[in-house]
Parts: C-alpha cells; structure tokens; sequence
C-alpha cells in the first residue's frame, strides 16, 4: 500500500505541476497581446482570485477548519500581496509583451529566488556556491532576454523586469504562506488566502467587468486560471506532497518550464524553439545545484521552505 501511495503522490505532483505549467499559455490568452488585446491584466488577477475565493469558501464551509489565528493573519496577507496580486498582474502584464516560452526560462528561476529571499527575510545563511549558482542562473535568463530583445523584438527592459517582478513577488508570497502552513495545512491556506483577499477582488472583478466583446479563448484562459493555477492545482500539489513524500515528488517542479513550453505550442501557436529549450534547461541546472547547496544548513524555518508553492 505504501508504494502504490508513493506513486500515486508522485503522479499528483506531476498533475500539479501540469495545472501550474499551463498557467502561463492560458493567462495570455486570457489577456491577449499588445496588437490584440482581451481581458485586461488587472481584471484577470482580481477575477482569477475572485473565482478562486469562491470555491475556498465552499471547500472551508464543508470541511470547517477553526479560523486563523492572530498572529497568522499577517502571513497570509503578506501571502495575498504577493501570490494573489503581485505575481498573477505582473504576469499578466508581462504576457502581453512576451511570448508564454520567453516568460517560462524567466519564470524557471522562481524556486532559486525563493531560496535567496528566504537567506534574506528569515536571516538563513547559505553556502557561496549557493549564490554564485543563483547568480549564473541570473546571468543566463539576463543574455536569453537580450538575445530575444535582439531577434524578436522583446522589450527586455519592461517586459523582463515584470517577469523579475513576478518572481520576486511570488518568492516572498510563498515564505510568508510556508509560515502558517505547518499549524493551519498547506490546502487550507490557500484556501484562506483566497477568502481573505475576497473583500478586494470580488467587487475589483464586477467593476473590472469588460463591456467589450472578449473571444471565447480568452473566457477559458480566464476559468482556467481560476480553477485551476489558483486553485485546483494546490490541492493536487500537496496531497502529492504528502503521499509520495516532498523530498522525492517536488523533483516534478524541473518539469515545469518545459512542460510550459510545450503547452504553449498547440495552445497559441508558438514555435518549439531549441534555443528556447536549451536556456530553460541550462536554466534549470543551476537550480537542481542550487537547490542542493541550498540545503547545506538545514534549519526548522528552511525546511518549511524547501518545496515551496510553484507559479500560477
């Protein structure tokens, strides 16, 4: 039984992942390009949360949790700034701008980031190895956004820094999340998140409403991302977690901006580009070592944050 449970966590993880990758594909369809424009960034971010909180309502009606306590509600706001807003709109924004391929070797970097903002809000210390694998990492993602600026006329200086802003915003997002998730459980603060940021997106997203007529594709992108990358796709996430075990299933994260990549192909048409492939994947590399350096002085605070929640 413990084996058929290990690979049944594993194979959640893996659908987990799926849900997260797809979140950049679908988020520009939601919102269009500069040229065609949709949903806009602000209205996909307050929506997508909207939605979300609207499930997490009914899941936390259901099953009856005791409420946060006090001094858990500050996390989980610092949770929504960055996981409910800050990373969903600087997306959002971002997608317009760049293809779904260009913001996965971007995005690509978000568990190393996470790692050296957890250094530097929890005060950890971390090996020279480890920075100097987050500063190749850096450099690769910064030369693939000057080559792309060069050949496909990508604006490194606004479109990348939204990507940059975006991981920046999700990282600290997830360390504050990772805080409350040992007492409240990791399904369960999501779903508070969401209900707590409630207040703001709901009547944002009926204000927000487009009057214009918006494409079909771009209402499923919409759903998508609010069902699925805000929602659905922690509750797969985590009960992988815990059924194959986090050490052994948060390996499906390196599928992620591949998995990215690929989807973006039949989704919206985007070619499968080697040069992209080759900086995600070398991208990819200085996190697997980072990561692993990472782990050098392992701490109570850094265990918590050792598989943090992947991009939605």
């Amino acid at each position: 039984m413990k084996i058929k449970d290990e690979t049944l966590g594993m194979w959640l993880g893996v659908l987990g992942v799926a849900f997260f990758a797809v979140t950049l594909p679908m988020t520009r369809l939601a919102t269009g390009t500069q040229e065609a424009p949709q949903l806009s960034p602000w209205f996909v971010t307050l929506g997508r949360a909207a939605l979300a909180g609207l499930l997490s309502t009914v899941f936390l009606l259901v099953t009856r949790p005791p409420l946060p306590r006090r001094h858990q509600w500050k996390p989980l706001g610092m949770a929504v700034a960055g996981n409910v807003i800050g990373y969903p709109l600087l997306l959002a924004y971002a997608l317009r701008i760049v293809n779904a391929s260009h913001a996965a070797v971007v995005t690509a970097l978000l568990p190393l980031v996470t790692a050296a903002c957890a250094a530097w809000v929890l005060h950890q210390r971390a090996r020279l190895g480890f920075w100097l694998c987050a500063l190749a990492g850096s450099a690769l993602v910064i030369v693939f956004s000057v080559l792309r600026a060069g050949t496909q006329h990508f604006g490194f200086a606004w479109g990348d820094l939204l990507l940059v802003g975006a991981v920046f915003a999700a990282s600290l997002g997830y360390i504050y999340g990772a805080q409350v998730t040992p007492e409240l459980g990791a399904e369960r603060v999501i779903c508070w998140v969401c209900v707590l940021a409630l207040p703001v997106t709901l009547p944002g997203t009926l204000l927000l409403w487009p009057d214009q007529p918006i494409a079909t594709s771009s209402w499923v992108g919409f759903v998508y991302v609010g069902v699925f990358s805000m929602w659905m796709g922690f509750f797969a996430w985590y009960r992988g977690l815990a059924m194959g075990g986090a050490l052994r299933v948060s390996q499906t994260q390196l599928l992620q901006p591949f998995l990215s990549i690929l989807a973006a192909v039949p989704l919206l048409g985007e070619p499968l580009d080697l040069v992209t492939l080759g900086f995600a994947a070398a991208v990819v590399a200085t996190v697997v070592l980072g990561k692993q350096l990472s782990q050098a002085r392992p701490t109570a605070a850094s265990q918590q944050l050792a598989h943090p929640k992947e991009t939605t």
